[in-house]
């Protein structure tokens, strides 16, 4: 009976003393730290939108437009009077969402081809990855390009756009490490055992993968968010009025010597949202590559 309480209580403990010991580990990664503070403080600020701007991001007050930063207008306002913080604050929730879910999307299809590849090989592991091949061989900014002048420039194409150019380098990394799992003697005892191949790859070879898929998440979502961005400065990603950071950036641009800000705040947004996001994925790729670790 104790026997069968210990085997219970081992695989939480375990996963307790795994949280812990990645916790802790990025408390001591100061850069990890700074970023997962930096992304904290956009996200409160883009489910806080509502309570926190100061003013309506889309309304036109033509008597109040390029107004210099003041105790009334924090950031200044645009060419068209909208106050430039409500419209960051705001555009936060375009940036972030943009970043979350066409890369979950990406890995989601990246995984499950990489798993399907590495474990069945021969024909099936050709096809896929002479298709990854395919799809590295391009540019992913023009690829995504490509994809939006074919469907229209919209958000919901912005996220079909991403998620079909950055599934290939996810694809690779899974089977490559499916590859190596796949010779283990957990796997070939579950062949013995008959247990069914998707049960295989479920259970047994994705849990595997997901230190190397977190990593390569956090890793993913400043490109996605940069993607969007560019594709919205060049005027094939959100359309106005949205307060998109690309978008604001790309009208602030003709403003840029007569009011800076406009362009200049949009840009520092990106850059230190896609800043953080790098940091706390370079620290979570050193808390959990045991190599790095020693």
């Amino acid at each position: 009976m104790e026997q069968q309480l210990q085997a219970i209580e081992q695989p939480q403990y375990v996963e307790e003393s795994f949280l812990t010991e990645l916790f802790q580990s990025l408390q001591q990664n100061k850069s990890a730290l700074a970023g997962g503070i930096v992304l904290l403080l956009f996200i409160s600020a883009a489910v806080l939108a509502p309570y926190i701007a100061p003013y309506d991001p889309y309304h036109v007050d033509m008597s109040q437009q390029f107004q210099r930063p003041s105790a009334q207008y924090l950031l200044g306002t645009d060419m068209f009077g909208r106050d430039v913080l409500s419209r960051i604050i705001y555009g936060s929730r375009i940036s972030l969402v943009i970043g979350l879910v066409p890369t979950l999307i990406s890995m989601m299809i990246g995984t499950l081809l990489g798993l399907i590849a590495g474990y069945y090989g021969k024909k099936t592991d050709y096809i896929i990855m002479r298709a990854a091949d395919v799809v590295m061989a391009f540019p992913s900014l023009l690829l995504a390009m490509v994809v939006m002048y074919t469907l229209g420039a919209s958000l919901l194409n912005i996220f079909i756009a991403i998620s079909l150019v950055n599934w290939a380098g996810t694809a690779r990394v899974v089977r490559s490490q499916t590859l190596v799992l796949k010779e283990k003697e957990f796997v070939e005892a579950a062949k013995i055992m008959g247990v069914k191949n998707w049960v295989i790859l479920l259970r047994h070879l994705l849990p595997n993968c997901i230190p190397s898929l977190l990593v390569l998440f956090t890793l993913g979502i400043p490109d996605a968010i940069m993607a969007e961005a560019t594709l919205s400065f060049l005027g094939v990603g959100a359309q106005p009025p949205m307060a998109s950071w690309g978008l604001m950036a790309s009208s602030g641009k003709e403003f840029l010597f007569m009011a800076p800000w406009i362009a200049i705040v949009p840009g520092v947004a990106i850059l230190l949202v896609a800043l953080a996001f790098n940091f706390l994925g370079d620290g979570l790729r050193d808390a959990l590559d045991p190599y790095l670790k020693q």
